[in-house]
């Protein structure tokens, strides 16, 4: 099966629950389509950022953040949290962790909005949520 790691920010803009394709790559996950690997940094600055006052106001119902972050959390491959411990590539040295995750979780790919990963030379590769969805069959095989 394949496994995934999904950026914040995607993860993010799926819990405004607005059509979309951050929205239908949750939808795939929780129909079965892949694995999504997380770890408690992930779902901590998920829950950190969902929290605030001006995200908080676009969720859909109240207390949809620590549902969201329970659904992870309970159905996710939880692994514990990577240190890297040198450059991985991306430009910003923050976004190492998310390769760093990707890699102690033995995941295929990295879907993200983040430019900065996007254009980055990665093993695991990034994917925009868009173009992940159209290579997912693909990628699953």
């Amino acid at each position: 099966m394949l496994r995934v790691v999904v950026d914040v920010n995607v993860l993010v803009f799926a819990a405004f629950d607005l059509p979309g394709a951050p929205a239908r790559v949750v939808d795939e996950w929780r129909a079965g389509a892949f694995e999504m690997v997380v770890s408690m940094r992930l779902l901590d600055e998920l829950q950190e950022v969902l929290e605030r006052p001006h995200i908080e106001r676009r969720l859909a119902w109240p207390g949809q953040a620590a549902r969201v972050v329970g659904a992870l959390a309970e159905r996710g491959i939880l692994v514990d949290d990577p240190t890297p411990a040198e450059r991985l590539g991306p430009a910003d040295p923050d976004d190492d962790y998310l390769v760093a995750l990707a890699r102690a979780g033995r995941a295929q790919v990295i879907v993200t909005g983040d430019a900065d990963l996007l254009e980055a030379d990665l093993d695991p590769p990034a994917y925009s949520p868009r173009d992940f969805l159209t290579r997912l069959e693909e990628l699953n095989l």
